[in-house]
């Protein structure tokens, strides 16, 4: 089907990069692109990095919609879906389309009644930036609900700017949610080093205008308050479509990115995939998810045949220190060190299951980045002595 009407609901990197491979694929048929933001498609991971910092990073995305012919509709909700009849319905009216994709992407969790509070936030979208940034530039206090990626990102970027800083975690160390405590242990000491306050296993009982009490009675005060506590596929409003959810609310793809309802694909944050890689189903927040997933759900509609089962990587930027994570460790997996953190400026930790790369967490170590990646994809065995050594590259470690 290269002629039909192909509605893309979310106007985010991933919907914005299914458009355009559409077109480059060869789709002659319409291409409508919702995004339910009033601003042009932009990318996010500067949000809580260059643009924090004060740093020119240009926001909007390369793409040239007119010449390509995409009708681009930002300001528009999709709030609907009746897919026997193949209808969206939108605030803005119905559409009819041949061919959906989900690239509704996620939200921000909020803590329970901070609701319509005027200086409790997260950072989702570019006006939260906006806002943020205000407080930064008159370098304001804050607290921070969660020392995860977005906590730890905010947290360095207010410090640079001069702001008090004051970040709280239920659980006992930061990333607990994504790294074991012996990984992280060097990364409390950048939030000392940096002048941030860092209380961890301090969960948070209320949250009141620029203040947050804690379960020992501490009541921390700022002039706003940011929630990082992760995000949610923002599906709810599919509920009694028939598109298939898994219970955190991820659309359920196949491994061609379609959802088995007909006509109906998804992609990016708001869907989850089978990885035959790492044999478990995942849902990735992150940037490179979308931008891989969009080819694969471009090439599906396009009749090719296609899989989407790429090695996940992220990016974070803390304190100074740039760091860069591949792959996905289960909980058995081995711990390896690259280096000392106590001693070393730049060092990594690579997790290994059977002598074969599971993940790796690189600290201002590019070049262990970039080989890990490859040999993860690849799945080959590796020398665990020889891994250790930060001196030997990663590909040398291949036996």
């Amino acid at each position: 089907m290269t002629q039909g009407h192909v509605v893309i609901v979310g106007a985010g990197l991933a919907g914005a990069t299914t458009a355009r491979a559409l077109r480059e694929g060869g789709w002659r048929g319409r291409v409508t692109l919702l995004g339910a933001e009033p601003h042009r498609p932009y990318d996010r991971p500067p949000l809580s990095k260059e643009l924090l910092l004060g740093q020119p990073a240009p926001l909007d995305l390369d793409i040239d919609f007119e010449a390509l012919d995409i009708t681009l509709t930002p300001g528009r909700t999709a709030t609907r879906l009746d897919a026997g009849e193949r209808r969206l319905e939108t605030d803005a009216g119905e559409l009819r389309y041949d061919a959906l994709v989900l690239a509704c992407g996620a939200r921000a969790v909020r803590l329970p009644g901070t609701d319509g509070l005027a200086r409790v936030w997260t950072l989702r979208t570019r006006d939260d930036a906006e806002r943020l940034r205000a407080v930064l530039d008159a370098r304001g206090s804050l607290v921070i609900v969660g020392a995860g990626w977005i906590g730890a990102e905010v947290a360095g970027a207010a410090r640079a700017a001069g702001c008090q800083v004051t970040v709280v975690e239920a659980g006992e160390h930061p990333l607990a949610g994504t790294l074991p405590a012996e990984v992280t242990a060097p990364m409390r000491a950048w939030y000392a080093q940096a002048g941030a306050e860092l209380r961890t296993g301090r969960p948070v009982t209320a949250v009141r205008d620029g203040e947050v009490e804690l379960a020992d009675g501490t009541v921390l005060r700022g002039d706003a308050v940011l929630v990082g506590i992760g995000s949610r596929a923002d599906t709810e409003w599919l509920a009694g479509s028939g598109v298939p959810l898994d219970p955190d609310g991820s659309v359920r793809a196949d491994a061609a990115l379609a959802t088995g309802v007909p006509g109906v694909y998804a992609v990016g944050d708001c869907a989850s995939y089978p990885s035959a890689r790492f044999g478990r189903r995942l849902a990735v927040h992150h940037w490179d998810n979308a931008l891989v997933g969009a080819r694969t759900v471009a090439a599906t509609l396009l009749g090719e045949r296609a899989g989407h089962d790429p090695v996940p990587y992220f990016w974070s930027t803390q304190f100074g220190r740039h760091l860069q994570f591949v792959g996905r460790p289960d909980a058995g997996d081995r711990p390896l060190w690259r280096g000392d953190p106590a001693a070393d400026a730049t060092w990594s930790v690579c997790w290994t299951r059977d002598d074969r790369l599971t993940a790796v967490l690189a600290v201002d170590r590019p070049r262990d980045l970039a080989q890990a990646r490859r040999l993860i994809g690849r799945g080959v065995p590796v020398d665990p002595d020889r891994l250790v050594d930060p001196d030997v590259p990663l590909k040398a470690a291949v036996r």
